[in-house]
């Protein structure tokens, strides 16, 4: 929480960007030009970031109101990744927290609930849960 915004945004920006440019997430045209905020409840984590002509950057950090967030805990957001929960299920479980652009939330949900997983996010994704487990309820 001490280190400056954009530092945070940093990590997460790149590894969007990495997987946008190996074809995994390539974003929808409805995405471009909306800012996005992701918070991670459980370790205090908030990173925002924007869709400038199909690609992910940091920012803004002017205090301005993002498009669209996403709020859940780490083993939530592993479980999206993985595919072993899509978005429907963990908002429905108030799991996930979706609020802003109503339009824009449901491009996005299509979007991660469509969006190819590479062979090694699942053993990934199940690897980094051991450090953060969800609740029994959760699966």
């Amino acid at each position: 929480r001490h280190m400056p915004a954009p530092a945070r945004a940093l990590p997460f920006v790149l590894a969007v960007e990495a997987m946008r440019r190996s074809g995994w997430l390539e974003p929808p045209a409805a995405l471009n030009g909306h800012t996005f905020r992701l918070t991670v409840e459980d370790i205090g984590l908030e990173v925002r970031f924007r869709c400038v002509d199909g690609r992910f950057a940091p920012g803004p950090f002017d205090g301005s109101a993002s498009d669209l967030t996403l709020r859940a805990k780490v083993a939530d957001y592993l479980r999206l990744i993985s595919g072993d929960a899509d978005t429907d299920t963990l908002f429905f479980q108030r799991r996930l927290s979706i609020s802003g652009d109503t339009e824009l939330g449901l491009e996005v949900k299509y979007w991660l609930d469509a969006a190819p997983r590479p062979t090694w996010v699942g053993p990934f994704a199940a690897r980094l849960s051991v450090l953060f487990p969800a609740p029994a309820s959760a699966s």
